[in-house]
């Protein structure tokens, strides 16, 4: 297992470009296998999640074409993917697993979805019952768990009321409404991530949105085209891995960097909100559309951040981030406190437990909680260097990397590796913009 070393740094400075966004991706990746003709996705992620989305769609018959980062995939149409003769591997990736299962259940074939260790311990109820009441046959270990074993069926549309908000869970559902006789709706009790409905629309489905009910029209009926169209896209910088390096310049004064060609999709800019709550200098600037996502430059600089509590209807919107959060809490004046957060328990690690762990080996001072924790602020002392154990989690390993920064001493990544997951160049871009 790789090990990455951080030294302290004393400023950040120069330009970033991100990986291209790793939930936009997948959605592309899987729609373009869907649709009629090629299509050309430029600045697809080179995550390895993305990878594993792009392995399975290939194993389902789509023809696949990588050159650097542009992606150009030959779809099957909507009724034309094929059984794969071996069980289709998500890796590490929920949302691979989850998303797809809702296009398999409308296959008239049937398929087998497994994934590594990490995968196989997340829990995949919360797709598998809504499905069910579409009539897909999906079946898991005990009732909840990877490996799934989904044999395709006919669907029926449904009204779907979400008892928890997760972008994974409506996207599912949206998908597998691409197979089922009528309307499939959605209605969703606080506002997630809405790229699967931008992407539908860009494919060519018929897509209605009410408010917090998204409405998806099975293709070939009614009013449906009856096929997804190929298209030429670009793929929006990753947010989310954007937050790292506005986190990195943050806890310096001299720090300024340029973050180019970010998606700032309104339903993902809440954790901008929160970074300029706790007092964090960023500028957003040469905002356009683009193919119904938004982008621009972020221009972050160094400031005095003051820490709070995150909570609430909140949480959904900024789940990705909170590990960088929570380990910014040391450098604020009052500390982070996250609640209503147990979902970090089931991502690719136990977060909590992680976080936790890793910020008490730097010296925090740290209040673990079933569904959160509370950090310490600046009173309870600097950080120092310490051996981060990620437990194989890509958002934990980059977050403590940035938390090394402004410890004493060195910081060592055990299992650096792992970042690869998302952000395969992340440690040469933050050395990169270091000044030491």
């Amino acid at each position: 297992m790789k090990k990455e070393t951080i030294k302290s740094a004393k400023y950040l400075t120069g330009a970033v470009e991100l990986p291209g966004d790793k939930s936009i991706s997948h959605r592309y990746a899987m729609l373009a296998a869907l649709a009629a003709g090629t299509s050309e996705l430029r600045h697809f992620s080179a995550a390895a999640d993305c990878l594993s989305t792009l392995s399975c769609m290939s194993a389902l018959g789509a023809e696949v074409k990588s050159d650097r980062d542009t992606v150009r995939v030959t779809g099957r149409g909507g009724r034309g993917l094929k059984s794969s003769w071996r069980a289709l591997d998500a890796g590490n990736s929920g949302t691979t697993m989850r998303l797809l299962a809702g296009i398999l259940v409308g296959q008239n074939f049937s398929s087998k979805l497994t994934g590594d260790d990490s995968l196989q311990k997340r829990p995949m109820k919360r797709v598998i019952a809504p499905l069910r009441e579409m009539g897909a046959d999906i079946r898991g270990r005990d009732d909840n768990f990877a490996p799934l074993e989904i044999r395709g069926t006919k669907l029926r549309a449904i009204d779907y009321k979400m008892p928890m908000a997760s972008a994974q869970v409506k996207s599912a559902v949206l998908l597998a409404g691409l197979f089922a006789e009528g309307v499939t709706s959605v209605t969703e009790p606080a506002r997630t991530r809405d790229h699967t409905e931008i992407a539908l629309e860009e494919f060519g489905a018929s897509i209605e949105k009410n408010g917090q009910t998204i409405r998806v029209r099975g293709l070939g009926t009614g009013n449906g085209s009856g096929k997804l169209l190929a298209k030429s896209l670009d793929v929006p910088g990753d947010l989310s891995s954007a937050v790292f390096f506005i986190a990195a310049a943050s806890l310096f004064p001299d720090s300024t960097v340029l973050i180019h060609n970010v998606g700032l999709n309104p339903t993902r800019t809440a954790i901008l909100d929160v970074f300029a709550e706790m007092g964090a200098a960023i500028q957003m600037l040469g905002l356009k559309s683009s193919q119904g996502e938004v982008i621009g430059d972020l221009a972050v600089k160094g400031a005095s951040l003051k820490g709070g509590v995150i909570a609430g209807a909140r949480i959904p919107l900024v789940i990705d981030e909170l590990p960088m959060l929570a380990a910014l809490g040391p450098y604020t004046e009052e500390g982070i406190e996250i609640r209503d957060a147990a979902e970090l328990r089931v991502k690719e690690s136990d977060r909590i437990g992680a976080l936790a762990e890793n910020l008490r080996r730097m010296g925090a001072k740290v209040e673990e909680r079933p569904d959160g924790l509370k950090v310490g602020g600046q009173t309870a002392g600097k950080l120092r260097g310490a051996e981060i154990d990620p437990r194989g989690d890509h958002r934990i390993a980059m977050a403590f990397a940035v938390a090394g920064l402004g410890a004493e001493g060195n910081t060592v990544i055990r299992d650096a590796d792992c970042a690869g997951v998302s952000f395969p160049s992340f440690f040469s871009e933050l050395n990169r913009l270091s000044e030491r």
